[in-house]
Formats: structure tokens, C-alpha cells, sequence
């Protein structure tokens, strides 16, 4: 049964970038609703036969105690039906927090699960050229493309989030099918972030491409010349790919900083300081923000502190930021390259949460969830971390030697 969760999780953590590009409906949701349900239906007997439940780290308890909170808001809540919508939600969303940290054994584990998300990421990226190079956007004109289903600012910041940890796995990969899973992400990645047309996706995406750039580069120095003599051939390959009013939105990003009003997000933002100042230390309630703020139903808060502070209030900002606290020690323990991706990964998010609420996105627990398992295998097995994300040539070859293969992933039976 642990064996089944496992393959499941990995399947779980494969689905989550592409989400909502695979969505029959009601009562079924999205596919990593459903590997997700098919992951508690497995792991709760699986912990059942073992008899036994990890210890839960710091972040398994604040994440605990943030569903807690927000239950609670349906006590004082002004739209009760969001909030219990919102409270059906947040546990699935947040299933990552627990699964990963319980069903993951050791550093293979963890490799195997960022190859997973890395390779959800490639789905995604393909799906979004492919509505580029769809004969109804060609003839409708589009400037924005997404994955179907998805918004485009949402695959930015999906698409972002695998940058690093694609170069993390190719900086320790050895197979020749590792080594092109990872570096093939980066054109196809780095297309997609374009072709979405989101600025603040492209301002993520520069600070994904630096971070990436330290952890491929930190230790070997040729190849940053590698990188820079084939800066030249990228932006024409850009140049002659995207189309022209793509780039000119994209070209915007200055003016909009200067004196725009960030497409009406000042506007929400102004109205969603008073939403929180009527009601500062308990919120307004979970879910609640657009009936608070008197926004429009399509509306969202597009910033994730913003979300909170309403609907949780200062309390659940607090949480929130004690779970964050948590994330960073995390990041802390671990070292080299692995600390690199995820201290990066960790900015790319930020950056993005300053115009998105994704406080409730799979992929913020699961990218959260992957941090804390970093962090607890650094200090459990810190020799294993080494060799299998592994900085130089010597501890590279050691680990090609000790890689697990597929089907024996370090998962007891």
C-alpha cells in the first residue's frame, strides 16, 4: 500500500502544473483533484497498515492551525456559502503538506518528486505553444496564449516555478533522459513564459533565469561563457517567434511601474485596505474577500498578503507568516545548489504572490511542502542529500553510481 501512495504522490505532484487543462467537471474537478483523492483513498490505509504516523514538522502543524483559523471565520463571517466553499477547499489544496512529508523517505524520493513537477511543467508549456500555434488563435489575432483552461498569468507563474528546479536536476543529473528533461525545459519554459504575455510573469521569470543561472554557473565557471555566447541566438530565436504585439505588451512593464495603475490592481488593492480596515484583527471571513471589497465576481485580490489580512485578518497573517518563517529554516538547513533552487524557487513565488492570491494554489503547498522535506533530509540524512544532489564532479559520479532506479524509489513496501 505505502508502495501505491508513493507512485500515486508522484503522479499527484506530475498533475499539479497542468491542473486545469484537464478539468470533466463536476463531481469529479480537475486531474490533481482527482490524483489527489485517489492518494488519500490509498494513504490513509497505507498508514493504517504501518501503524505508525511521522512526526509532523512546523510546517505540518501551522498549516494545521491556518484550516483551523479560517474554519473558524465561519463563526463571523459575511458570505457564509464562500466560506464553506473555502473550507472544503483548503484541506485539498493543502494535502501536499502531509503526504509529501510522510510518504517521502529519502533524497531520491525528493528528486524523483521534482522530476515529477518539472515534467507537469513541460505538459504545461506544451500545451500553451500549442494554443499559440492553433489555427483559431492565428485567426482570432491573439496577444495572450494559455493552456486551455488555464489563465495566462497563472501559467507564468506555473512555468517560472520550474526553472530552477530544472536546473537544480541538470546540475546533479547523469542519465542522458534526466540531463534532457532538465535542460529541454528551459527554451520550452522560457517560450511559454513569453507567449502568456504576463509582466508580472516575465519579472518572476528574470528572477527564475538568475537564480538558475548562480546554481548552473556557481561551481563551473565555462559555463556562464556558454551562457552569454548564446544569449545572442536566443533573442533572435525570440525575435522571430513571438509575435510583435506579444512582445509590445510585454514592452509595457516600464510605463506600468512608472504611472498605470497595474490593470486596475491599484483600484481592487484601495478597495480591498478598506474591506480589512473594517474588520483588521479576524477578517471578514475565509473566502470572502470580493463580497468584502464589494468587487465584482471575476474579481480576485491579486495580492496574496491583501487576500489574507481580509478574509483571516491580522491573525491569519500572522499564521501565514510563522508558515513562511517555517519555509525559509527550512531552506536554511540545506546546502549548495539544492539551497540555490529552492531559496530561488521560494523569490520566483514571492515575486508572483505580490499580484496573485495564490494562497490557495496546490502549488504553493506542494512547492512549500518540497521545502520542508529538503529541510528534514538535511538534517536526517545530510551524507544522501550530498550524493544525490550532488555539487562537484567527483560526489556527480558517486551518486550515478547509488541513483535508485525507477520502481524502487527508497519507499518501503
Amino acid at each position: 500500500m505505502r508502495r501505491l501512495a508513493w507512485v500515486l504522490l508522484w503522479l499527484f505532484a506530475f498533475a499539479v502544473p497542468w491542473e486545469f487543462s484537464l478539468d470533466p467537471g463536476p463531481p469529479w474537478g480537475n486531474i490533481a483533484r482527482m490524483a489527489g483523492l485517489a492518494l488519500l483513498l490509498v494513504a490513509i490505509p497505507a498508514l493504517l497498515q504501518a501503524g505508525r504516523l511521522r512526526k509532523p514538522g512546523p510546517l505540518q502543524w501551522l498549516s494545521l492551525a491556518y484550516v483551523l483559523w479560517l474554519c473558524c471565520s465561519s463563526f463571523w463571517t459575511i458570505e457564509l456559502k464562500d466560506t464553506l466553499l473555502e473550507m472544503r477547499a483548503y484541506p485539498q489544496v493543502m494535502l501536499a503538506v502531509w503526504v509529501v512529508w510522510e510518504f517521502a523517505d529519502s533524497a531520491w524520493d525528493l528528486r524523483w518528486l521534482l522530476r515529477a513537477f518539472v515534467a507537469g511543467s513541460w505538459v504545461l508549456a506544451g500545451l500553451t505553444v500549442a494554443n499559440f500555434a492553433s489555427p483559431e488563435a492565428l485567426a482570432a489575432g491573439q496577444v495572450r496564449f494559455a493552456a486551455v483552461g488555464q489563465d495566462p498569468n497563472d501559467v507564468a507563474r506555473f512555468l517560472v516555478l520550474g526553472l530552477p528546479l530544472a536546473a537544480l536536476l541538470l546540475n546533479c543529473e547523469t542519465g542522458w533522459r534526466g540531463r534532457m528533461l532538465a535542460m529541454g525545459y528551459f527554451p520550452l519554459g522560457l517560450l511559454g513564459v513569453l507567449l502568456t504575455a504576463s509582466r508580472e510573469g516575465l519579472l518572476a521569470g528574470l528572477v527564475g533565469l538568475a537564480g538558475s543561472a548562480v546554481i548552473l554557473t556557481r561551481l563551473h565557471p565555462r559555463r556562464a561563457l556558454a551562457g552569454a555566447m548564446a544569449l545572442p541566438a536566443v533573442a533572435v530565436a525570440i525575435w522571430l517567434t513571438v509575435p510583435r504585439a506579444t512582445l509590445a505588451r510585454l514592452g509595457t512593464i516600464p510605463e506600468e511601474l512608472a504611472g498605470g495603475d497595474l490593470n486596475q490592481r491599484l483600484k481592487i488593492w484601495n478597495a480591498g485596505w478598506h474591506a480589512f480596515a473594517r474588520a483588521p484583527l479576524l477578517g471578514s471571513g475565509a473566502g470572502t474577500f470580493v463580497s468584502a471589497a464589494g468587487l465584482s465576481s471575476i474579481d480576485t485580490a491579486h495580492n496574496t498578503v491583501l487576500s489574507v489580512v481580509v478574509s483571516g485578518g491580522l491573525l491569519g497573517l500572522f499564521l501565514v507568516s510563522l508558515i513562511l518563517v517555517a519555509v525559509c529554516i527550512s531552506i536554511s538547513e540545506t546546502r549548495g545548489a539544492l539551497r540555490w533552487a529552492m531559496g530561488t524557487a521560494l523569490l520566483v513565488w514571492a515575486v508572483t504572490s505580490l499580484a496573485a492570491a495564490v494562497e490557495e494554489s496546490r502549488t504553493t503547498w506542494l512547492l512549500f511542502a518540497l521545502i520542508a522535506l529538503a529541510g528534514r533530509l538535511a538534517i536526517e540524512d545530510p551524507a544522501g542529500l550530498r550524493s544525490c544532489f550532488p555539487d562537484r564532479g567527483g560526489e556527480r559520479e558517486a551518486a550515478a553510481a547509488s541513483e535508485t532506479p525507477p520502481g524502487a524509489m527508497g519507499v518501503a513496501g
